[in-house]
């Protein structure tokens, strides 16, 4: 993408937001609902103000577009497609939810603005990310970390057979100026995704060793028994609380194509070992005791 291009990003102060905002330097032009949130950052850019749920307001602050990235939930897609100037070119993250087996307001949300978005005839992409980790503030691997250090046993359904293939955000920062620098001549979904997959156990394994925390012991649970634990695990002091919903979703097979990712956008993902040495750098691991194996 040509550096005179400005962008705005819609969400700029939410996790994957900040991240591209960091990237994007001068041509960046945050889009953004609370200025304090944003003036946190320290990014030195003054945000425009927007409400999704006002039309008004957002075709305000986009009048001026040429690039538009919605870092928002999928589900507002029909509201920045209505809002952006005709000629705009669009990115939008989506998420790999929209696959799920177990339909919830966030996989529905995403469907429906891949929907709006595919039929809209815009130039542009929605990209569908799987599992980010390595976020500012991001709690998925960390989570991880913290029940490998409070737990002696890690039960797991089928013993965490699942594949996984999560994305360092680094990479879903490099993925959206890619789609940017894209000439999209119609609208495009795509997912996007780390370079392969892997066992849940084994990226479970890879976390723990990385943060820090001893190599955990896996016992293989029935589902039903850890979603009934789970609905207990926010009385347990210390032991960070676990949605039934994510126990289904264990169940799944994350895994993906990431072909057309690296064809249509140019790069090829980070492995899971260099992205999780850059979420738990070397001094900022806290050493950890405990009885060998």
């Amino acid at each position: 993408m040509a550096n005179s291009h400005s962008v705005h990003v819609i969400g700029a102060s939410g996790r994957s937001g900040i991240a591209l905002a960091r990237g994007l330097g001068a041509r960046l032009i945050p889009v953004v609902r609370d200025t304090g949130k944003w003036a946190a950052f320290g990014l030195g850019r003054e945000a425009r103000i927007a409400d999704l749920a006002n039309p008004g307001d957002l075709a305000r602050v986009l009048r001026d577009a040429t690039h538009i990235v919605s870092c928002a939930h999928a589900r507002h897609a029909a509201e920045v497609i209505a809002a952006a100037p005709p000629d705009a070119r669009l990115v939008f993250l989506g998420s790999t939810r929209k696959f799920t087996r177990w339909p919830d307001d966030h996989g529905n949300g995403v469907l429906a603005g891949e929907a709006a978005f595919l039929t809209s005839g815009r130039a542009g992409a929605m990209l569908h990310p799987t599992m980010i980790y390595g976020a500012e503030g991001e709690d998925n691997v960390r989570r991880l970390a913290a029940l490998t250090r409070r737990l002696p046993l890690l039960p797991l359904p089928d013993g965490g057979r699942s594949l996984v293939q999560p994305i360092h955000q680094s990479d879903v920062t490099r993925a959206i100026l890619a789609a940017l620098g894209h000439d999209w001549t119609e609208p495009r979904a795509l997912i996007i995704a780390g370079p392969e997959p892997m066992t849940y156990v084994a990226f479970l394994r890879a976390v723990a060793t990385a943060s820090g925390a001893r190599r955990p012991r896996v016992v293989s649970v029935p589902a039903a028994a850890l979603i009934v634990a789970a609905s207990l695990s926010r009385f347990i002091p210390g032991v960070p609380t676990v949605a039934r919903a994510e126990i289904r979703r264990l169940l799944e097979d994350k895994a993906f194509d990431i072909a057309p990712m690296r064809e249509l956008l140019g790069f090829c993902p980070i492995s899971l070992a260099e992205g999780l040495a850059l979420t738990f750098p070397p001094d900022h691991v806290s050493p950890l005791t405990f009885a060998p194996d």
